[in-house]
């Protein structure tokens, strides 16, 4: 109990300054995708592929060091998410990381941004909060998950081992069909795409010019490899041995990094438990530890304000966002973080592809609300949504009945 113990504490203090420096930088990966969407302003999102792009190399240094074993990534019953496993599960991917990014936009930021508001006063999000835990604690705990989406996903799934491809990460798979060594190969993947994406980030003059966009990169990407290092180094390691003896294993105990739609889900798990500490789970700890950093960053700053709903409207567009965002981050396995950089950091194509779901699932309900805000009553959805569509070269420009704007 002293390693689940010391565990645990690793996921506070790292999440207490994830929380407090992404409060600080105002680091949003929701506020990203709408710089880039309203205002042409790629500073954020950089800031977002910095901190992937680190985590990649952050990884694949812990590795060559050997002070990892990501290989507990793959399996369900040594990971939590396995997002490494060579069952790719692209419908769910592509479906959850649009539902999450829909609900992001609507719920005004992703699970993260979500605690980090808590911490600064926002009540708003408390309710956020709680619509998230609703549909994540059902798709976790129930068959509602299976009933709703995994029962039909499910053939369509690829299962890679069945092609000799023992996981889906791109350096497996990429070895696969060069006939390389999975292992040498992935080192030399992370290496260049981990490479590219810093390198991308820095092109920017803006980005260079802006210490808060980089710091926010840099300390995301540091705390995600902090936790990767602490769950799957000797600690977690022991952790798992020492979980074949015990009389009640703990529950999501495993290789697992920062990822925040799990938490609100397991915060009404361990309530309706009497607060059991089995239940209280690395993900659930490190929820807390971002709404402590992010309410001292306030303190100290003096930026602790009180904020509620503007109306009726408000408030139940929030409370939708909240729960696509919890249905959304469970089927995807991983939320703008959970996916967007811990899960990108194993180079797992599943995360990427939800990456790129989210961004397009938000992006989208951005450009529909411009058109209704701009266009009011003559701009239905279907109009909105076919103007918007034909603004992402997805659809002819000959099928939309509403202007450019």
């Amino acid at each position: 109990m002293e390693i689940t113990t010391t565990i645990l504490l690793w996921a506070f203090g790292l999440a207490v300054i994830l929380g407090f420096i992404a409060n600080k930088t105002n680091f949003c990966t929701m506020g990203a995708v709408s710089d880039v969407v309203n205002i042409g302003d790629t500073g954020r999102m950089r800031s977002w592929v910095f901190a992937m792009g680190l985590a990649i190399l952050g990884v694949m240094g812990l590795s060559l060091l050997s002070l990892s074993d990501m290989s507990l990534v793959a399996s369900n019953d040594t990971a939590n998410p396995p997002y490494l496993t060579s069952n790719f599960a692209w419908p769910r991917y592509i479906l959850g990381g649009i539902l999450f990014g829909i609900g992001m936009t609507l719920g005004s930021g992703c699970g993260n941004k979500t605690l980090i508001r808590m911490g600064g006063g926002n009540i708003k999000s408390l309710f956020v909060l709680f619509a998230i835990g609703i549909m994540a604690y059902l798709m976790i705990f129930t068959n509602f998950s299976y009933t709703a989406f995994l029962s039909w996903m499910e053939p369509a799934f690829i299962d890679l081992s069945s092609y000799d491809i023992d996981n889906q990460g791109l350096g497996s798979v990429i070895a696969h069909f060069i006939s390389s060594d999975p292992q040498q190969t992935t080192i030399i993947v992370a290496a260049v795409l981990g490479g590219l994406l810093i390198l991308w980030a820095l092109l920017s003059k803006d980005f260079r010019g802006n210490f808060d966009n980089i710091l926010g990169g840099l300390v995301v990407g540091a705390v995600v490899v902090g936790a990767w290092w602490v769950t799957t180094g000797i600690l977690g390691q022991t952790l798992l041995e020492e979980a074949e003896m015990m009389d009640e294993r703990p529950f999501a105990i495993g290789a697992q990094s920062f990822t925040f739609v799990q938490p609100s889900g397991h915060l009404i798990r361990w309530t309706e438990l009497g607060f059991d500490k089995n239940m209280l789970t690395f993900a659930l700890v490190a929820g807390f530890g971002v709404v402590i950093g992010s309410l001292l960053y306030s303190l100290i700053s003096r930026k602790f304000r009180i904020e509620w709903f503007a109306s009726w409207k408000d408030f139940f567009t929030h409370i939708i966002g909240g729960l696509l965002m919890g249905i959304g981050g469970v089927l995807a396995m991983g939320c703008t973080i959970g996916q967007g950089v811990t899960g990108a950091s194993t180079l797992a194509m599943g995360s990427f592809l939800t990456f790129i779901s989210i961004v397009f699932g938000s992006a989208l309900t951005m450009k529909i609300q411009y058109y209704k805000m701009v266009y009011e009553d003559e701009a239905s959805f279907a109009k909105a949504l076919v103007a918007s569509l034909a603004d992402m070269h997805l659809l002819p420009n000959s099928l939309r009945k509403l202007d450019k704007v």
